[in-house]
């Protein structure tokens, strides 16, 4: 009967030992990704922005378990500017900083999916447009979405997968072409650490 007893007391630390192991307790977690920058496609006027793969670092901070804040950075990142029609009219820089807040689904073992929303600013800079007056409003503000998990490798690192969606524009201004609607898709892939 002790042994039924210590075999089946075993049995039931087992899986808890496993969980154990892939437990990310730290409030800190830092994310490398690259990302691909899916641009919407030229709207009625004719301008769009070219996509891009970028490399992207992002900041968590774990208020509780399941709540998180999350700051995504990265470097300005330099695009294409084309006209429907004549093609590439010149080039922009943009840095889009997005804060979200997230939930985080804690009953599973290595997968943890998240969900989160938040705002993005991004800054437009270094406007080369080869068209005589053409110029672009240099701000915009927009609500962004994420969808993503982390597979826990051990107690510290992961890898990620991530899915954002950012409503993202500018304006031409000199010419009154209109707004650009830049609103891309963001897929990434990347590694974190928690701490």
């Amino acid at each position: 009967m002790k042994k039924t007893l210590l075999t089946v007391a075993a049995l039931c630390l087992m899986p808890s030992g496993a969980a154990m192991a892939y437990q990310q307790d730290g409030d800190w977690q830092v994310r490398v990704r690259a990302v691909n920058v899916d641009t919407k496609s030229a709207g009625a006027n004719g301008l769009s922005v070219s996509d891009k793969t970028i490399p992207e670092l992002n900041i968590s901070y774990y208020f509780t378990p399941n709540i998180a804040a999350e700051l995504i950075l990265t470097y300005p990142q330099k695009h294409n500017v084309h006209l429907k029609g004549v093609g590439k009219i010149g080039t922009v820089k943009e840095l889009p900083p997005t804060l979200l807040l997230q939930y985080h689904f804690t009953n599973f073992d290595r997968f943890k999916p998240y969900v989160g929303a938040g705002i993005n600013y991004t800054h437009f800079s270094s406007v080369k447009l080869d068209v005589p007056g053409a110029n672009i409003k240099r701000h915009s503000w927009g609500p962004a979405l994420q969808v993503g998990f982390d597979y826990a490798l051990d107690k510290n690192w992961s890898l990620n997968v991530d899915v954002k969606k950012i409503w993202m524009d500018t304006k031409e201004t000199g010419l009154g072409l209109g707004k650009v609607k830049i609103d891309p898709v963001l897929v990434g892939v990347g590694v974190g650490y928690r701490f």
